[in-house]
């Protein structure tokens, strides 16, 4: 497929066509004037947009002229009302929406565009974290965890893992197909971001197949059942943090190698502008993960960085990894295992702060629907980053807008009051405005 498969018609024109075929356990009615495509997509609409009035908008819009960017735009035949809305969605599974992030993520792939994300081991980094997004003492339904405080008072919250695709010295990141963690099936235990993580590396496993992946994620995921799952099943690799006080055994091992003169050096001057700085790694190749005659071997490496003169404490960590380690590989290693914070940052900061409102409850539903909403939520950032990547109008726009505020201020002022025909269209308007030279790259 082309470039062009990739723009935003033609993702929209996907979605239509496949959502056209989400599962719709309404009974035939004459009352079924809206279809669950029209009431996903226009869900899809307001995350894009980050926009709750875009809809009531586009209403008005079809009311004065005939026309709405709903329509032009998003491809929904009918806007329905924002209780319709939820009415259509809430029965869908949250899994539903994983193939349309594959159908973004393997695009990127065939166009080769995903090579920009491989690192400098040769291989790609996916950082694995969990994130919640809602919490209630009175509002639940039967996805919700829940937990009680000192004063016994319940607390109902949703929570999910959101994986991304990360690289250092890149400023975007890819969302990938979140899991949720939610009530299992026979299981009286109440779900947990490790097991999450284990459901989300069985179901997603064979878009890797082809292609070396290090998995990156805090002290939490540096469990010998999870690291062997990724090394003896997944035959993939791990970069996670670790810490000494939930590793006793590890660090035993390693203060053994230490006092044998077996954990070996690399020191680095840096200079950040003001002051030099000291960077000193450690590594040692391999060392138990735990105690016990089953122990996952690990390969261990910490980095502490010292400012130069007065010794200042500025930087301590350290991860295991079952990438052997090497005086010439270890920088990259630590590189790659620090940029596991982007997914914080870059991801789920970005989610909850600039604009998507993860946290912000748009309808909890009885049954999917918190976990549906998120998922198309994850989705619309996701292809506003492809935009980032790939498309030049967009490119240049957020260039000449600066700031990701205004240029989604602009989009929504814009659609408020005029109808477009296609994306193309309303682009080549917001660049002529801003005298924009489009042949610029």
């Amino acid at each position: 497929m082309t470039k062009q498969a990739l723009s935003l018609q033609s993702i929209m024109t996907y979605f239509r066509k496949r959502w056209s075929t989400a599962p719709d356990g309404r009974k035939p009615s004459n009352n079924a004037k809206y279809t669950v495509a029209d009431g996903v997509l226009a869900a899809f609409a307001v995350f894009f947009m980050q926009s709750s009035s875009f809809l009531e908008h586009q209403r008005l819009l079809q009311n004065k002229k005939g026309r709405s960017n709903a329509r032009s735009l998003f491809q929904v035949e009918e806007i329905p009302s924002d209780p319709q809305i939820r009415n259509l969605a809430d029965p869908l599974p949250s899994t539903y929406f994983q193939e349309d992030f594959w159908f973004l993520l393997d695009e990127l792939k065939d166009q080769q565009r995903l090579l920009q994300f491989r690192n400098e081991l040769n291989t790609y980094a996916i950082a694995l974290d969990g994130v919640n997004f809602f919490s209630s003492e009175k509002i639940a339904c039967p996805q919700c965890l829940k937990r009680e405080d000192r004063s016994g008072v319940a607390h109902f919250y949703h929570s999910a893992i959101t994986p991304v695709f990360v690289k250092p010295g890149q400023s975007q990141v890819l969302p990938l197909p979140p899991e949720f963690i939610v009530p299992q099936d026979g299981n009286e235990k109440q779900d947990c971001e490790r097991a999450a993580a284990k459901r989300w590396l069985a179901q997603q496993h064979e878009h890797f197949s082809d292609h070396s992946v290090t998995f990156l994620g805090d002290d939490l995921y540096a469990n010998q059942p999870l690291c062997q799952l990724i090394v003896e099943t997944y035959r993939q690799f791990f970069i996670f943090t670790c810490k000494p006080e939930s590793h006793p055994g590890l660090y035993e091992g390693l203060a053994f190698l230490e006092k044998n003169q077996s954990v070996e050096k690399v020191t680095q001057r840096h200079w950040n502008g003001k002051h030099g700085e000291i960077w000193q790694y450690r590594f040692a190749n391999p060392v138990p993960l735990r105690n016990g005659s089953d122990a996952l071997q690990v390969n261990w490496l910490e980095l502490v960085i010292v400012k130069e003169g007065t010794g200042e404490s500025l930087y301590q960590n350290s991860f295991v990894t079952n990438h052997m380690i090497t005086t010439t590989n270890v920088m990259h290693l630590v590189q790659i295992g620090r940029t596991r914070w982007k997914i914080e940052n870059e991801n789920n900061n970005t989610l909850k702060t600039k604009g998507y409102h993860l946290e912000h409850n748009f309808g909890h539903g009885q049954q999917n629907l918190a976990n549906v909403l998120v998922s198309l939520n994850i989705l619309a950032f996701l292809m506003h980053t492809i935009q980032e990547l790939i498309e030049p109008a967009y490119q240049r726009l957020r260039r000449a807008l600066g700031a990701r505020k205004t240029f989604f201020n602009d989009l929504r002022a814009l659609t408020r009051y005029m109808v477009f025909d296609s994306w193309d269209d309303l682009f080549a308007f917001m660049e002529d405005g801003l005298e924009i030279n489009q042949a610029s790259p």
